[in-house]
């Protein structure tokens, strides 16, 4: 019988949803020729030697931080991948060529759509990185307006200095796709004004571990309807399986 292996890319990964996520659900499906594992790379150089030593991988997931440096390392993208600029599914076609993919955003749409008001056509991206990438796209595939903000000022996006009670009244979903607040650090929040919060926002965090930031609690005590991104990832390693298993 055939081995089918899958992965996880990324540095310092060994709290990962997806290994956890990927294991029950073969377990559950009774796919006893596949198996899930955590690949840890100090740098994305790495790549080329992994896929040689590991002939039997079907499909691989990527993770902060190699969401764009693993571009050049791919055969083709996905015209999705390409509009993105960011990847975190790898098909391995029957050809044996590496095809991209982006499944972040359809987790991201799908996860906040629910919470959409008729009020909320503005959002700010917290962060600049492939996952805000792919929350941008989303963003665009629901009509929604964005800005992005980052540590310090760059064409088309503001730093957090510039955020204020006006920047609140025209933007009414604020979302994190920073690191700010995971478990490795649970005290750390993006510093923007939080006492501009009520009940017409939303604040949306990409972190699930732990499941209630302190972004999201900040938001939270001032009446914000808030969600962090557990469904968001169910939603794209189920799509990931998809694209898999074209």
């Amino acid at each position: 019988m055939s081995r089918r292996q899958y992965g996880l890319i990324g540095k310092n990964i060994s709290y990962s949803f997806s290994k956890k996520y990927f294991t029950e659900k073969f377990a559950l499906g009774k796919l006893v020729d596949c198996s899930y594992e955590n690949f840890d790379l100090q740098s994305i150089e790495e790549f080329p030697k992994l896929i040689a030593n590991n002939p039997d991988l079907k499909g691989l997931n990527i993770t902060i931080p190699y969401k764009e440096v693993v571009i050049p390392y791919l055969d083709k993208l996905s015209k999705t991948a390409a509009q993105i600029g960011a990847v975190n599914v790898i098909r391995f076609t029957k050809k044996g060529k590496l095809k991209g993919y982006n499944s972040d955003y359809y987790g991201f749409m799908k996860s906040l759509e629910p919470l959409l008001q008729p009020h909320h056509k503005k959002a700010l991206i917290l962060g600049t990185g492939g996952a805000a990438k792919a929350v941008a796209f989303a963003l665009d595939q629901l009509g929604i307006l964005y800005t992005f903000v980052s540590r310090s000022a760059k064409e088309g996006m503001i730093d957090y200095d510039r955020i204020n009670a006006t920047t609140f009244d025209n933007y009414h979903i604020i979302i994190n796709c920073t690191p700010l607040g995971t478990s490795l650090d649970i005290k750390a929040f993006p510093p923007i004004p939080y006492k501009f919060f009520t009940e017409k926002y939303i604040a949306f965090d990409l972190i699930y571990n732990p499941a209630t930031t302190q972004f999201l609690k900040n938001a939270k005590k001032k009446g914000a309807v808030t969600k962090n991104g557990y469904e968001m990832l169910e939603l794209q390693a189920e799509k990931a399986w998809k694209i898999w298993n074209k």
